[in-house]
């Protein structure tokens, strides 16, 4: 059973790792202010390709972040069986490692394509968004061959392309 000390040590844990990554994956152009100009007393933002994938990413840890909350309070909970416990324990488990997997496959179709993404991976399902103006079919397929080559079982793979 998990006792006590092990379970901060988790919580911090998971909570250093989520912040780190966060801030790894940032982009330059996010740490700074947000270059705007005003034109008839209005204001607009402009908005790059970058900016796209980065707004997905925040999403993405948003989402990891209230996951890993709810499974921590069920870990923290002590009317929480045992079996309940083992399960949020192996899902918190499941989410670092996916955020992991998720970051080496990034960086592979930067290294093999030369083109920045963003992938969100759930269970056998990947989702790759491109930020690519030229919607190739068979640049998809190389891609789609550079993610599943990460993978030891068969995954489904869908790729977009955001301009």
């Amino acid at each position: 059973m998990i006792n006590k000390q092990n379970l901060w040590f988790l919580t911090l844990f998971s909570l250093i790792l989520v912040l780190s990554i966060y801030y790894l994956t940032m982009p330059e152009e996010a740490l700074q202010t947000i270059n705007t100009s005003k034109s008839n007393d209005t204001q607009t933002i402009e908005v790059e390709q970058s900016d796209v994938l980065t707004a997905l990413r925040v999403d993405a840890d948003e989402q990891t972040t209230q996951e890993m909350a709810t499974y921590q309070e069920i870990l923290l909970n002590e009317e929480a069986s045992v079996e309940e416990k083992n399960d949020a324990y192996e899902a918190l488990k499941e989410l670092n490692q996916n955020k992991g997997k998720e970051e080496t496959v990034e960086q592979a179709i930067l290294d093999e394509h030369k083109l920045k993404s963003f992938v969100k991976i759930k269970e056998d399902q990947v989702q790759v968004v491109i930020s690519n103006k030229e919607h190739d079919e068979q640049l998809a397929n190389k891609i789609i061959r550079t993610v599943q080559n990460n993978f030891d079982t068969r995954m489904f793979i869908t790729v977009k392309f955001q301009s």
